[in-house]
């Protein structure tokens, strides 16, 4: 079958692309941007990529087309698809009619933490042989690659709640019919397709309806729109997590770099990790259980976050130059500005931490999210936000009720000139969900510039 996939070069879909590659279809695509990596990635699975939109791509006519929930009506290529009644679906959809069928999903929703928590659940998986396929947006470290096959019936997809496509508004998640399923967390997101979290929480109540009696249902103990949601209809067991619930857990270090997993009051197996963070805890924590629910124990699970490689954009740590350490983070919402900051302040204890924040999110340009910005970053000892273009309010309001230094720069060359005067030993906090103009590398390269002839420095 020949598979056109418009919006290709997006994580998901680019994924998806590879998987069915994969599987022996035929499968070209197209996008606005066609750009490494992405595009490598694809060029190397044999996929043929398309710079734009123009409806000549469509001729001679595909067996099927894949729309990206990036594009709406008014696209020349949708509206040809459309005018001439191609045959056409989602993304979403189409990895459940084409993927998914016969296989054992487990699912990872939540505001935070999903991709993190599917990378641990399919290293978990591997490390115990059971060769998962998955898809995950993200790249984990242990595997290299955002998605693949596998070779058994237990498939990984991180199940994001964003809408479907222009013609199904439906959450993604609901597509995908899992049997084992972890809830992270639930916080309003996404302003610019939910007017609130009663309108995400109906989503998450319509995918746990898909979860079948035997299925499981795992969530931390104690979180409150997640008990909501529950009250509204569950007909799955469910399994709480928590510090103080059973199963649970008890931190060895203030940091979370070493934990033990409870269960009935007895240690059962620790964890000793190069991630740090309460929320990582966590996100370890549901993914030791969601892989029990498929066999491997506890025991094994924890000896494989033991040997887990983080994702790549989650504290990532880019480069270490005189003394300054340079991390890339995901971070884009409140909540996880503050968790990321409050893991990396237990590790380096007093060391100087200054956080550099990009508000790029939909959600934070609508400025949904801006009385909680401020707050979020009291972690750090200095903070520079950046004023992105298109940001249509002031950040005046967040440097104000700043509890901790902070000032807004709106030129990335002279962000990147202020923070490499500044002396180690010092962690730079790089949170956006964009590429931030590349801000990462033209921050190492202004502090290896300052070293003295023959210096060395460490780039991670």
């Amino acid at each position: 079958m020949h598979i056109h996939i418009l919006g290709v070069c997006g994580t998901f879909m680019g994924s998806l692309a590879q998987l069915v590659r994969a599987q022996g279809h035929r499968v070209t695509g197209s996008d606005q941007n066609v750009y490494p990596p992405m595009s490598d990635q694809l060029s190397a699975a044999g996929i043929e990529l398309i710079q734009g939109y123009d409806p000549a791509q469509l001729e001679p006519a595909p067996d099927l087309v894949v729309i990206g929930n990036a594009l709406s009506r008014g696209n020349p290529a949708v509206e040809h698809v459309l005018d001439q009644g191609m045959p056409y679906t989602s993304g979403a959809q189409l990895l459940a009619e084409v993927v998914l069928p016969g296989r054992w999903v487990l699912a990872v929703a939540g505001t935070h933490g999903k991709t993190t928590t599917a990378s641990m659940l399919a290293w978990i998986l591997e490390d115990a042989g059971l060769d998962p396929g998955y898809l995950i947006g993200g790249v984990p470290g242990n595997f290299g690659v955002s998605a693949r096959l596998g070779g058994t019936p237990f498939f990984v997809v991180e199940a994001d709640e964003y809408d479907t496509a222009f013609f199904d508004k439906r959450s993604k998640f609901v597509h995908y019919r899992p049997r084992t399923v972890v809830l992270n967390n639930l916080e309003f997101d996404h302003a610019d397709i939910f007017p609130d979290l009663a309108a995400i929480q109906t989503q998450f109540h319509h995918l746990l309806r898909t979860v079948p009696s035997l299925g499981r249902v795992i969530l931390p103990h104690g979180e409150a729109a997640l008990e909501e949601t529950l009250a509204r209809g569950c007909w799955s067991e469910v399994e709480r997590f928590g510090e103080q619930a059973d199963p649970g857990y008890r931190l060895e270090r203030p940091d979370g770099s070493r934990f033990t997993v409870m269960e009935k009051g007895t240690g059962i197996a620790v964890v000793d990790w190069s991630l740090t963070g309460r929320h990582n805890v966590n996100n370890g924590m549901a993914a030791l259980l969601a892989a029990r629910h498929v066999g491997v124990t506890l025991e094994d699970g924890a000896a494989a976050l033991g040997r887990f490689q983080g994702v790549k954009r989650r504290m990532e740590l880019r480069g270490e130059v005189d003394g300054v350490r340079v991390y890339d983070d995901f971070a884009h919402h409140p909540t996880a500005i503050a968790t990321t900051l409050d893991g990396l302040r237990r590790r380096v204890g007093d060391e100087q931490v200054l956080a550099v924040i990009e508000p790029r999110s939909n959600t934070m340009r609508l400025g949904r999210h801006r009385e909680a910005l401020a707050a979020s970053a009291r972690d750090a000892d200095q903070v520079i936000w950046y004023q992105p273009p298109g940001l249509e309010w002031s950040l005046d309001a967040v440097i104000a009720e700043s509890p901790v230094p902070a000032r807004v720069e709106t030129d990335l060359d002279a962000l990147v000139a202020s923070v490499a005067a500044q002396p180690g030993p010092l962690n730079v906090v790089v949170m956006s969900n964009g590429g931030f103009g590349g801000v990462h590398e033209k921050l190492l390269a202004a502090l290896r510039q300052r070293l003295p002839q023959g210096s060395g420095s460490h780039d991670g």
